[in-house]
């Protein structure tokens, strides 16, 4: 289980990580016109892989499902002001905020881990 969380949590930074790229270049556009929003795809099919490899309760099926997971960008098909641009700079605000949390709980998490493992490993 060791190896899993640790590949589990290295994927969702990763995810994470691009995600803050990907709004910080929407803000970064939002006066582009023509531009449209993009995205990043992670979770959903993330979660879906692990459910399925965990039905077979094998080690290495859940392994392979999170080192095949990865994330990609997507762009909106849709565009939400006159000049053909996407970007809702309140929005994407809020998820920079946001992905920044929860990159920050999973470096606080990752570190509680690691420090519980070393315990576990010098006996204490």
């Amino acid at each position: 289980m060791f190896g899993n969380t640790i590949s589990m949590m290295e994927k969702s930074m990763d995810y994470l990580w691009k995600k803050q790229e990907v709004t910080a270049n929407n803000i970064a556009n939002v006066d582009t016109p023509g531009y449209r929003r993009k995205r990043v795809n992670f979770e959903e099919t993330f979660r879906r892989k692990l459910e399925a490899a965990a039905l077979t309760g094998k080690n290495e099926d859940v392994r392979q499902a999170i080192q095949s997971s990865k994330s990609y960008v997507v762009e909106d098909a849709h565009t939400t002001r006159a000049d053909g641009n996407g970007v809702n700079a309140d929005v994407e605000y809020t998820e920079l905020t946001r992905t920044a949390l929860q990159y920050q709980y999973l470096t606080q998490s990752l570190s509680g881990d690691i420090v519980r493992y070393r315990s576990a490993i010098k006996g204490q």
